[in-house]
């Protein structure tokens, strides 16, 4: 049980490293957006091989696709709810503003990104052969530019460092909470109904992933960044071997 909390906070400590970087050290927004691009191709991975294959090989395609679809539909609805709050920015890491409302709804968006994540990773150890490896690398390898470019949108929000740090600290407490939560959970449920549960954050990740995560990795990173997201692609796959 607290394997997967220690998995959770594992994987969403990479926020508060990226956080750090941004707030210490001077990282060039083309870099950002290349790791951005490297975790855009490992989350893709591993919503398709371990969230949506296991879905399917459990529950079959009906509750597959309602999950995916259900989760891909929440996903959106939220992201346009935070997005209206002043959130739409939050994997940017140009200056969002002046106003706390913004710098609120970068923290609401960023939690919303790692809910379904968590919630799966700690899923995960259910099937009694340890964590994911695909799920942590994949989380971890996103969370870094996450941190670095919502970092500075809430410097650009007029926080103080240790505040921002706080927020972090918090994201990084929700996510063992939310793997926590996901294992305890889904430990009760049917195999139809946990296959629908992994589709819908498999959804709601594939969402994420297309409206936030690509869209910055290609404005910062540049047109080499299909590239690096294939490769990010092909590790996903190698570590589901």
């Amino acid at each position: 049980m607290w394997t997967a909390f220690m998995w959770g906070g594992i994987s969403a400590s990479a926020v508060v490293i990226g956080a750090l970087a941004a707030l210490f050290l001077k990282i060039p927004k083309r870099v950002i957006g290349w790791i951005m691009a490297f975790g855009t191709g490992t989350l893709i991975g591993a919503a398709t091989f371990e969230l949506l294959g296991d879905a399917l090989n459990d529950g079959g395609i009906i509750p597959t696709a309602l999950g995916f679809t259900a989760g891909a539909v929440v996903y959106t609805l939220f992201d346009l709810l935070i997005s209206a709050k002043g959130g739409a920015g939050r994997k940017r890491s140009g200056r969002s503003g002046d106003s706390n409302q913004s710098g609120l709804g970068i923290f609401a968006g960023t939690v919303i990104d790692a809910i379904p994540e968590s919630i799966m990773l700690g899923a995960s150890l259910l099937a009694g052969n340890g964590v994911s490896v695909v799920l942590v690398v994949s989380i971890f390898v996103s969370k870094i530019p996450e941190g670095l470019s919502s970092t500075v949108g809430l410097q650009g929000s007029k926080y103080s460092r240790a505040k921002i740090m706080l927020m972090w600290l918090s994201v990084l407490l929700i996510s063992a909470l939310a793997a926590l939560g996901g294992y305890l959970f889904l430990e009760q449920l049917p195999e139809e109904m946990g296959a629908a549960i992994g589709a819908f954050a498999g959804g709601g990740i594939i969402a994420m992933i297309c409206s936030t995560m690509m869209p910055e990795a290609f404005e910062e990173g540049g047109p080499v960044v299909g590239l690096i997201a294939s490769m990010g692609l092909l590790v996903s796959l190698l570590l589901d071997l």
